[in-house]
């Protein structure tokens, strides 16, 4: 995997070594409980907001993410949540199906907003004795980039601006044209109501027939 994806930078952050848990015996040799814990923490030491997780597996059957959140940015003491869990990454614990695929995981899959993290712990879980090394390669985290809305603003209003300091002169009429049409228009007017008259014609019929007297044009 590309240390960016889709040209976004991952966060820089500090990958631990896995640690093995085993279940201990007072009377017999720790045998390992099919559970790993890795942990992940920004370089930067400072709160960040996760977009996604990606990872290629390896041989791990099951994965849990917890996070540890402040409740705001800078106050407020850190807890412990579960993000994702028991994600299923193989198709069977006892099969190669999905055993060294690529993963994502998105902040919309995530059980709580994934904002102000701390650090991020990856638990692997292997329940089948047929792989005795599991672990997860390649994990990198991609920071959450909230929309700068001043910006789109901004470039809005540009675009405006460019329309109006460039306006479409070529598919408006000629102004003297339109100028010289008004004017015949309103004298037209002005002759029409001069000779308007104020007579009333009535009806041109006579008893059911035409008079050609009122017809006549003379």
């Amino acid at each position: 995997m590309n240390d960016s994806t889709d040209g976004r930078e991952p966060v820089s952050c500090t990958v631990k070594p896995p640690v093995q848990l085993h279940i201990r015996d007072s009377k017999a040799e720790p045998v390992p409980s099919g559970v790993c814990v890795v942990d992940v923490t920004p370089h930067s030491g400072k709160p960040i907001s996760i977009e996604d997780i990606t990872f290629k597996n390896f041989y791990t059957a099951y994965l849990t993410v917890r996070l540890l959140r402040r409740s705001s940015a800078l106050e407020g003491p850190a807890k412990w949540c579960t993000a994702v869990k028991d994600l299923p990454l193989m198709d069977n614990p006892h099969t190669e199906g999905g055993s060294q695929d690529y993963f994502s995981i998105h902040r919309t899959q995530m059980q709580m907003e994934p904002d102000h993290v701390v650090s991020v712990r990856l638990i692997l879980r292997q329940p089948s004795s047929a792989w005795l090394t599991f672990n997860l390669e390649e994990i990198q985290i991609f920071p959450h980039m909230e929309p700068d809305t001043k910006k789109e603003a901004s470039d809005w209003l540009s675009d405006l601006i460019l329309v109006d300091e460039h306006p479409d002169l070529e598919s408006l009429p000629d102004p003297q044209t339109v100028s010289s049409s008004i004017q015949q228009m309103w004298a037209l007017t002005e002759v029409m109501q001069t000779n308007q008259t104020t007579v009333s014609i009535g009806r041109f019929d006579v008893g059911g027939s035409y008079d050609i007297n009122l017809l006549s044009l003379t």
